[in-house]
């Protein structure tokens, strides 16, 4: 494939170290990923490893009777196909699109013979699969001991991290599906943070109006996760992620998009990046979880 900037839109790939992402990179193939698309099914081998660009996906316990609750969501932060280079080759779980965006695919093998490799790779992946447990650790408890409300708070602002966007289509049915609880509780919680002006819901739409007033609503455990994919994962420079104009230019989510970027005469270091991004959002309404919402 050609390689360029957008590629390294996911996180974990902008994390490696430029010999093995060059490696890596011949055989990264951009992907169409649907709503409902199934990334992996229960007790199946896994073909394929899957970097989520602005594509989110759902990690579910799939239940004998097909009913199914999510214990994880995977954005651009990480990778689906974990068990691939744990050396499971397959999961009792599935994992769904749930909000349609694309995303890079590659070979089990090839993602697998590079883990063995034991280079920057190996150690990225192994930081981020430790994230990925307490978020699913985090997310039984959750379920089990917090409301409708503070269980809405806490998926929706992790959906915002992952997708790295306010705005993004999810039905009511489909999140008391996720969270295993009834339609009808969720239509009310939704009800209530949209009265309070957090959110606003209109046909499958959900917008986040206020992640403040979200993270003041929710219990800790959107907090605990957050922690741990900061103290984790790598920073990383602001041209991780870019979004895309009417006339198909590209922008970083950060800038105004009614205002192009000037190309820069010489390429910024990290640090400098870092120190721009946080000069040009807003702290509390910067999604950028990695690099703005220090403490």
């Amino acid at each position: 494939m050609i390689v360029t900037a957008a590629t390294r839109q996911n996180r974990l790939l902008g994390a490696i170290p430029t010999a093995e992402y060059d490696r890596l990179s011949l055989d990264l193939e951009l992907v169409e990923m649907p709503t409902g698309f199934v990334v992996y099914d229960s007790d199946r081998a896994q073909r394929h490893a899957y970097f989520p660009v602005d594509a989110l996906i759902s990690i579910q316990c799939v239940m004998r009777n097909g009913s199914a609750g999510e214990t994880a969501i995977v954005g651009n932060e990480g990778i689906v196909g974990v068990s691939i280079f744990m050396g499971g080759h397959s999961t009792p779980g599935r994992a769904v699109v749930k909000c349609a965006g694309v995303g890079y695919r590659v070979k089990a093998l090839v993602i697998r013979d590079e883990f063995d490799r034991g280079g920057s790779l190996m150690r990225v992946m192994l930081r981020y699969t430790q994230a990925l447990l307490t978020q699913i650790g985090q997310t039984a408890v959750c379920n089990r001991h917090h409301s409708i409300d503070e269980q809405l708070c806490r998926g929706l602002l992790l959906s915002v991290d992952s997708k790295q966007a306010y705005e993004f289509a999810m039905t009511h049915e489909l999140i008391a599906n996720l969270l295993g609880v009834r339609r009808e509780g969720i239509s009310e919680s939704a009800g209530r943070l949209q009265k309070a002006g957090f959110i606003r819901y209109h046909r499958g739409l959900m917008s986040v109006i206020d992640r403040k007033g979200l993270l003041q609503r929710s219990c800790e455990c959107y907090a605990v996760i957050q922690a741990e994919y900061r103290r984790l994962l790598p920073r990383l420079p602001l041209n991780g992620l870019i979004t895309r104009t009417r006339e198909g230019k590209s922008l970083p989510t950060w800038l105004p998009q009614n205002k192009l970027p000037e190309t820069p005469s010489k390429m910024a270091v990290a640090g400098e990046q870092q120190r721009d991004l946080k000069r040009q959002c807003h702290p509390a309404d910067c999604v950028d979880t990695v690099s703005c919402l220090e403490p």
